[in-house]
């Protein structure tokens, strides 16, 4: 197993204020309530329920693009469950108590932010296939990874992660 305990730490403490101010945003009326549902919907229920308006949209036309979202998914899931278990990265609100946890986290730790590499991937094989989507997916996929800094999952460089690999898993599956 690699441990990477004194980096994490190191790391932390550089982004734990970054970190802090994005989780700030909770002292805004409705921003937790916003976010929360954000987070919701990011956890497979936005992805899921396009999958099923495509192919009632398209028909068989979008077995092509709800097949590479389902690849793409499985693949973001194995490999941010191997990561997060290699690297054991605690989450912010578990080491600094100026960051709040605002909604119970779907795992223990943080590195990467799986919801925001999820949503680049299907995001990035979504606007491959429907181009003119784009206004719908980019956007939810820049508020899902804001959400996790705002709910104070996630540290910047735990989404920029997601970032990244949700787009090597995209382009690996488009490329298949």
């Amino acid at each position: 197993m690699i441990r990477l305990d004194w980096h994490w730490q190191t790391l932390a403490e550089w982004e734990a204020p970054l970190a802090a101010r994005f989780n700030r945003a909770r002292r805004f009326r409705g921003v937790v309530g916003a976010f929360r549902l954000i987070s919701r919907l990011g956890n497979g229920v936005f992805w899921y329920t396009l999958m099923l308006a495509l192919l009632a949209w398209d028909g068989y036309a979008a077995i092509p693009a709800v097949l590479n979202m389902i690849g793409a998914g499985l693949a973001a899931t194995l490999l941010y469950k191997w990561l997060k278990g290699k690297t054991l990265r605690p989450r912010p609100f578990q080491q600094f108590g100026d960051i709040l946890c605002l909604t119970a986290p779907l795992d223990r730790f943080s590195f990467p932010s799986g919801h925001t590499l999820h949503a680049v991937a299907f995001s990035l094989v979504v606007i491959h296939y429907y181009p003119g989507l784009i206004w719908l997916v980019l956007p939810f996929t820049a508020l899902v990874a804001v959400s996790r800094l705002i709910l104070g999952l996630h540290y910047p460089t735990d989404v920029l992660a997601g970032i990244a690999l949700g787009g090597i898993v995209a382009m690996a599956s488009l490329m298949l």
